[in-house]
């Protein structure tokens, strides 16, 4: 296979070619037609490449700037409590300093988080892109584990409201 782009500028994927027409596949649809050659000329691009913008931008950056779980679990403290400052994240976890600054450095050089101040202090966000992507690869389980916790705590809280009784003077 090989990436070949029509005269509209439409990326394909080249399956088979004859003397007149080309078997393509649209990568984005996965739907497969008979195009004339004539119409038809070489990419660059490597059909890898091809093949992964079919995913979102946002994901993309996402997937190929987050290689470890404690990366990717920065970016949910910051989603769930964000913006954070070093401060805090730094008490969120045993990563040493030096670890936790390498790891912010490539977050926010790809576009993931930006700085900002958190009470007087350097602190982090995460940027529309980075809320963008982890919605995309949650599941539908994943959101309502997330739910499902939210209605736990608010039964929890409202269970210890009114078991509380109310102090009286003597």
């Amino acid at each position: 296979m090989k990436t070949v782009q029509d005269d509209t500028g439409k990326r394909y994927l080249l399956l088979k070619q004859s003397t007149q027409a080309s078997l393509v596949r649209d990568p984005d649809t996965g739907n497969e037609c008979y195009i004339q050659n004539d119409r038809l000329e070489s990419s660059d691009e490597s059909t890898f490449e091809t093949l992964a913008q079919t995913i979102s931008p946002a994901v993309r950056t996402l997937l190929t700037n987050v290689h470890d779980e404690t990366t990717l679990g920065i970016l949910l403290e910051l989603e769930a409590r964000g913006p954070l400052s070093v401060r805090a994240l730094l008490e969120a976890d045993t990563c040493c300093e030096s670890d936790l600054h390498g790891r912010l450095t490539v977050l926010s050089s790809a576009d993931l988080i930006d700085e900002t101040a958190v009470g007087g202090e350097r602190g982090y966000r995460l940027t529309e892109e980075c809320t963008t992507a982890l919605e995309a690869i949650r599941t539908p389980a994943d959101n309502h584990e997330r739910d499902t916790d939210d209605e736990t705590t608010s039964e929890a809280e409202a269970t210890t409201i009114s078991n509380t009784q109310p102090v009286q003077d003597s």
